[in-house]
């Protein structure tokens, strides 16, 4: 059996009362960002495809969203971590995001589409990690209280998604990249209104021996193995989720439907954070979240055609997406305390969001090719061998996890 990892400085803030968390400010950048992403996730590839971009040129643009996470969280991380005012790097991250976006208003090819795909997802992707570092300095030890604010993060998402189905509807795809200006700038002027709790006297580089220690740990290893699969399963979803259904007859409106009732159980998740995790260990919740996650995907592969399935299917979403965040960041602050808590977020949205992100959509993109259900009945197997992985490190052995 390993060695247990060493202890984390004990010293630390007292546990903040409800006052003084901000949670107006907080939530108010995690509806932006997430409002953003309830109108690129589901409608992007459709855009791509209103501008001539067939199936194999979609899977490569699209992977570039997860390839910009697998360097701009921890280039992101490292800079604030260097710098005497690490939040201007937060308001630098969301002034690129919507500047870069722009380009999209210019008529472009595949070349321009790709760079301009660079661009913008490595800014938008940098910032969300060391805006959830921010937010976790002000919870500290109360991380329970995490889901209250994110979950206004869900109510943006579902908000947009369900508005701009019906907009698409009626103004055509086209017009998605004017929508989600606005969107952008507020994320701008919601990042002038945070700021960090407390500066961390120094970042987790001053402690490498206990950090690196951390990341070998078989626990560790098995969170990150269990996120990465995750990931790797959510590729068709992210990537083609719209078009498969529309091949099946599904008209834009329905499609934000099925994302709004999967968002609308993501939200009831959050709001029962708390008392999730009072009750059951993060370990054994990521786990079910992952079997979940292969039930959904095999749902989605057999029985696209059936529409109170595919209601059932994304109320699974609640559990595979809502549950397994909320659990990863309980184990991330179990894992990563105090201030190694940035440089653990950027490694696991690097890895997990990054590398499995990438895999994700290009291996949807090769398997399209065998009818659009093979990608899903794949992303099935995935999940369910992060589910195995999880069982074994994160349930069967828990007290190992629990000497963090």
């Amino acid at each position: 059996m390993s060695e247990p990892l060493p202890s984390a400085n004990t010293e630390r803030p007292a546990s903040p009362t409800a006052r003084e968390i901000p949670y107006i400010a907080l939530s108010s950048f995690y509806f932006a960002y997430y409002a953003a992403l309830g109108a690129f996730t589901p409608y992007w590839s459709l855009y791509l495809q209103s501008r001539g971009m067939d199936v194999a040129a979609i899977s490569v643009l699209m992977s570039l969203w997860y390839a910009t996470r697998i360097v701009a969280p921890s280039t992101w991380t490292t800079l604030a971590a260097h710098s005497p005012k690490p939040i201007r790097w937060l308001r630098i991250g969301c002034a690129l995001t919507l500047l870069s976006f722009t380009a999209f208003l210019l008529p472009m090819g595949f070349t321009g589409l790709f760079a301009a795909m660079c661009a913008f997802c490595f800014a938008y992707n940098a910032v969300m990690p060391q805006f959830e570092a921010i937010t976790m300095s002000h919870l500290d030890e109360r991380s329970d209280r995490y889901g209250r604010i994110r979950v206004w993060g869900s109510i943006g998402f579902i908000a947009v998604v369900s508005l701009y189905g019906v907009l698409i509807d009626r103004l055509g795809v086209a017009t998605l990249p004017w929508l989600m200006l606005p969107l952008l700038a507020g994320l701008l002027l919601s990042s002038f209104g945070n700021r960090y709790a407390h500066l961390p006297a120094d970042s987790a580089d001053a402690q490498p021996i206990a950090f690196r220690t951390r990341l070998r740990h078989p626990q560790v290893i098995a969170f990150f193995a269990a996120a990465f699969l995750a990931q790797i399963s959510f590729g068709p979803y992210y990537t083609f989720f719209s078009i498969y259904l529309a091949e099946h007859g599904y008209s834009a409106s329905m499609l934000g439907m099925f994302w709004t009732v999967g968002v609308l159980a993501e939200i009831a998740v959050f709001f029962l954070a708390s008392r999730i995790f009072r009750r059951w260990d993060a370990g054994k919740v990521l786990m079910f979240a992952l079997l979940s996650a292969a039930l959904r995907w095999s749902a989605t592969a057999l029985w696209p055609d059936q529409v109170a399935v595919m209601l059932l299917a994304q109320l699974t979403h609640a559990l595979n997406f809502g549950a397994f965040f909320a659990a990863a960041m309980q184990l991330l602050v179990r894992f990563f305390p105090g201030r190694m808590n940035g440089h653990g977020q950027g490694i696991f949205y690097g890895l997990s969001s990054g590398v499995g992100g990438v895999a994700g959509a290009l291996i949807a993109g090769q398997l399209w090719r065998f009818g659009g259900q093979t990608p899903f009945l794949a992303a099935a197997g995935f999940a369910l061998l992060g589910a195995l992985i999880a069982w074994y490190w994160l349930v069967r052995h828990p007290q190992a996890g629990h000497r963090f």
